[in-house]
């Protein structure tokens, strides 16, 4: 099978590319890197020539709403077309456990992202998974201050990019789904839970401040939405505390 990804370069899109050669699929990196450029549509038609799926795991670094809708509407868009012209038969897109609930920011343009995919004629599995493991990194890397580190107040299931990169390959191999069942991690924690972990875990000393932040985007991280439910979405395997031993923390 020939995969295309989408943001192939980026964390979770590594890890797709990765489980994808590990099971001796043919890929193709859709990214500026290699000539293809998902938002204006340079290079999409070549790239994605006798291609069988494209999993989409293309992201933005903005908690604008307008910019977040307009990159993942126009990305879609244009990744959508260019698969029917070349015949596409699976269109997979990553998604995000409990998004209705922050309806805003980020969130906002994923939600708008999932209706244009939903509204397409091109047979589609919605992958939605929770925060990953990585992200508490992420968040240290934004919001840290001298020695102090603000994290929102957020519940979560978190889940390892790794695992997330084999479960939509796992779905590009299973077919159009539609919708797929969510992917969620196996232990409930915060984000500042995560963070503190992280820190004792690599040595450093630093304040972790847990703030409830107001707004629509921020109410529905704490609410609890972001967990998923358990009863029904697939649990990953890997525990934070395990990723925080693995080369994919310490590389």
């Amino acid at each position: 099978m020939r995969i295309a990804i989408a943001g192939g370069t980026g964390m979770v899109g590594r890890r797709i590319t990765e489980a994808a050669r590990h099971r001796r699929h043919d890929t193709a990196v859709l990214s500026r890197r290699e000539g293809v450029d998902v938002l204006t549509g340079q290079g999409l038609d070549a790239a994605l020539e006798g291609s069988d799926v494209v999993i989409d795991a293309l992201s933005i670094t903005t908690q604008n709403a307008r910019k977040a809708t307009e990159f993942f509407s126009a990305t879609s868009r244009n990744l959508l077309e260019a698969e029917e012209r070349a015949g596409v038969g699976h269109h997979v897109l990553l998604s995000i456990v409990g998004l209705e609930a922050a309806d805003a920011a980020y969130y906002a343009g994923k939600l708008a992202q999932e209706r244009r995919v939903e509204a397409s004629a091109l047979p589609h599995t919605i992958a939605r998974a929770a925060q990953f493991h990585e992200f508490a990194g992420q968040i240290i890397a934004q919001t840290t201050l001298g020695p102090l580190t603000l994290a929102p107040r957020m519940l979560s299931r978190p889940v390892a990019a790794r695992e997330v990169g084999h479960h939509l390959v796992d779905l590009a191999e299973d077919g159009p789904a539609r919708r797929a069942p969510d992917l969620i991690g196996p232990e409930e924690t915060t984000l500042a839970t995560m963070i503190r972990r992280q820190y004792a875990h690599d040595g450093i000393s630093r304040r972790v401040l847990e703030l409830r932040l107001p707004g629509t985007y921020w109410r529905g991280l704490a609410s609890g939405a972001l967990r998923g439910d358990p009863t029904t979405a697939r649990i990953g395997e890997m525990t934070f505390a395990q990723w925080l031993d693995s080369e994919d923390h310490r590389g």
